[in-house]
């Protein structure tokens, strides 16, 4: 398996002079998802948890509509390759012409806009709300959990809360999207409802990553950045909660307000 995180001396320059010292490096490889045969996108990601990041993918990208749409996951037959099995034919011509992905990658990495343009699942107004104190809690729960962010700092970060704050899963990547498909496909994974969950992030909002979040059924999406204009157009078209700002003691909320309890 490609490495999460290597070494590298190098020099330093602090306080007027030069100093060798080691540095860590955040692990960063391609894994061609492949899809009965029929390669359909390479990705940029860091090494680990390939099979939530592809059933992730596939989900948020809309290639299937269930995890139980997927008979195999094999990871072991070629490096950086996953051989995905599915029960049903999927139209693979459609799906080559439209995803290639990589660990910057947003909306710039589809063929066009009507690519990513097709049916969501209904986000439900009243499923989940959450406290403003458990909302500012979060960014610290996000940051002690990041192992190999603390050794490299060169990683992105989505993690799943519940309503009470509680940490279900964090996941890190050198691509945000990397990171947001590892924990959808865990959810999916693992049976988790991800209506009830709140998607926090260690970075900005795009349009993109609300798109995904949409796609699986997320209705609170909390960011230490800032979202784009079209992230919060999205967000307040789709119904969903979108956190941005979020640096206690205060943040901004810019879809969605309903879901934010008010304190006494």
């Amino acid at each position: 398996m490609a490495s999460r995180a290597s070494q590298k001396e190098v020099w330093r320059y602090a306080e007027g002079s030069f100093s060798k010292c080691v540095d860590s490096l955040s692990g960063e490889e391609p894994i061609q998802i492949t899809i009965d045969g029929h390669p359909i996108a390479v990705v940029m990601r860091t090494a680990g948890d390939d099979e939530e990041l592809v059933t992730g993918f596939l989900l948020s990208e809309g290639v299937i509509q269930s995890v139980d749409e997927i008979t195999r996951v094999d990871l072991e037959k070629l490096e950086n390759n996953a051989l995905v099995f599915l029960e049903d034919e999927v139209d693979y011509a459609h799906f080559q012409r439209h995803l290639y992905s990589a660990s910057s990658c947003g909306i710039c990495g589809k063929a066009s806009i009507e690519a990513i343009d097709r049916s969501y699942p209904e986000i439900a107004r009243d499923g989940v709300m959450v406290s403003p104190d458990v909302l500012l809690g979060l960014p610290d729960k996000l940051r002690d959990a990041q192992a190999v962010f603390e050794r490299t700092g060169g990683l992105h970060a989505a993690a799943l809360f519940d309503e009470a704050g509680g940490l279900l899963v964090i996941r890190e990547d050198v691509g945000r999207h990397n990171a947001i498909d590892k924990v959808i496909g865990w959810a999916a994974l693992s049976g988790v409802d991800l209506s009830k969950c709140v998607l926090q992030l260690s970075g900005r909002v795009s349009f993109e990553v609300m798109q995904k979040a949409r796609s699986a059924g997320i209705a609170i999406v909390s960011a230490i950045s800032a979202p784009t204009d079209l992230a919060v157009e999205f967000a307040c078209e789709s119904g969903q909660t979108l956190i941005g700002f979020l640096r206690p003691p205060q943040f901004n909320c810019y879809s969605g307000e309903w879901r934010v309890r008010r304190e006494a």
